[in-house]
């Protein structure tokens, strides 16, 4: 019997499907679900009395709760990572998940819920809620400024919870300006989201870029009992007045419901076209095994338009904060895994330098276009942790720096090269 799991495609349903991707779980979502029916038969009252989602049916029986559902579906597989190496790290485990439940999702729902009418919006309840969520966020901020994920060097269940719980607060009411006071929280999420057991299961992630109107400040009694008391206090012509202006919030509808407008084309898809084919240059890349100086740097240079590609070198601003290997390439890793959005219209090599901390991250890019994509610089955060300069190509000592940069040289600059990184 497999595992089948009864409730909504939503962050709690998430906790579960990526426990199962990466311990490697078969997990079915049980079929023709639906919400407030489903849920009230009989049968599923039996799994969950009070009618909760989600639910896990197994062989030996139900669990519901979400956090218990990952937990259970994480024991599934015998000396699974997610639940740590050590009595210690199980238990920092745990903690971590009862931090991303208390301190988390908790403040990010009381801020949520009130905004889209599903409970009563009282300004000093909101105001609170964002108070201990900023406060929850600094304590988190501080402990990854050192580390890549919660606890120990890899993916821990702790890690899946509480990206679950954040996931609500980026994409609903946590807007740029707001998490900018939290750089490593911003760098963990998106480091998160885009694994691949992760993206897998949620998809492409937006934030948000502002903040829902307060649905349940507006009070839908007002009117009835003001018709009310008009109908007897006025005269009759007051009452047909009301009636009249009625119809107005109709006509409101009637133009948010406008079909939406058809999205506009990348602005790179409307530049002229260039005599470089961007993916003959990768194919070129990935297949030169030898003499890469004589085949793949002449073959680039051969292929380069400047007047429709442009090379930028690209210095990390923080080096100093390099001081553990790991962490560093971490960084690096996750900064390609958000160009992912730009693959079509960039290529790039990122070095990082150095046998001893701290470490230097310097890298090489190409992009189509004479300027930095603008969607780039405005969806993925970590272009601004970098210092941007472009190459002169008719330099040709920029341009034997680049050279050197294609073809990961070591020494590069004097130093030796503690890993080299392409996206392509």
């Amino acid at each position: 019997m497999a595992l089948v799991l009864h409730g909504l495609k939503n962050k709690n349903a998430f906790k579960a499907l990526i426990t199962a991707e990466y311990s490697g779980v078969k997990v079915e979502f049980a079929e023709n679900f639906e919400m407030g029916v489903s849920n009230k038969t009989p049968e599923f009252v039996k799994m969950n009395p009070i009618g909760k989602v989600p639910v896990l049916l197994t062989p030996d029986g139900t669990v519901f709760e979400s956090n218990a559902i990952a937990r259970y579906v994480s024991h599934l597989k015998e000396d699974n990572p997610l639940n740590g190496s050590s009595l210690i790290e199980y238990a920092q485990i745990e903690q971590w998940i009862d931090f991303a439940s208390f301190e988390v999702d908790a403040h990010v729902l009381t801020w949520f819920r009130p905004r889209i009418g599903r409970a009563d919006y009282i300004k000093p309840v909101e105001e609170a809620a964002i108070a201990s969520l900023k406060r929850a966020l600094e304590a988190l901020n501080t402990h990854l400024a050192s580390t890549t994920y919660l606890v120990g060097h890899s993916v821990t269940l702790a890690d899946i919870i509480l990206t679950c719980n954040l996931l609500v607060g980026f994409t609903q009411v946590m807007t740029k300006s707001f998490t900018a006071e939290f750089p490593h929280v911003e760098r963990y999420f998106w480091t998160m989201v885009n694994q691949p057991n992760v993206h897998k299961v949620i998809g492409e992630v937006k934030q948000t870029l502002s903040i829902p109107p307060i649905q349940s400040a507006k009070k839908p009694a007002q009117p009835k009992e003001s018709a009310k008391s008009k109908a007897k206090d006025e005269p009759k012509k007051e009452v047909k007045k009301v009636e009249k202006e009625a119809p107005k919030p109709k006509e409101e509808v009637e133009e948010e419901e406008e079909a939406p407008k058809p999205k506009p084309k990348n602005p790179l898809d409307l530049l002229p076209p260039s005599k470089m084919v961007l993916d003959d240059w990768k194919r070129l890349y990935s297949n030169t095994k030898t003499n890469f100086r004589e085949v793949a740097i002449k073959g680039f240079w051969d292929m380069y338009d400047p007047e429709g590609y442009s090379l930028w070198f690209c210095d990390y601003k923080y080096n100093e904060e390099n001081t553990v290997s790991f962490v560093t390439l971490n960084k690096v890793s996750g900064f390609l895994q958000r160009m992912d959005l730009a693959r079509k219209y960039a290529f790039g090599k990122m070095l990082v330098i150095g046998s001893d901390p701290p470490y230097k991250v310097k890298g090489l890019w190409l992009f189509r276009g004479q300027e930095i994509p603008k969607f780039v610089v405005d969806e993925v955060y970590d272009m601004e942790l970098y210092d941007w300069s472009k190459v002169d190509i008719s330099n040709e000592e920029q341009k034997e720096r680049a050279n050197q940069m294609i073809e990961d040289q070591e020494p590069f600059e004097g130093e030796a090269l503690l890993d080299a990184k392409c996206f392509k």
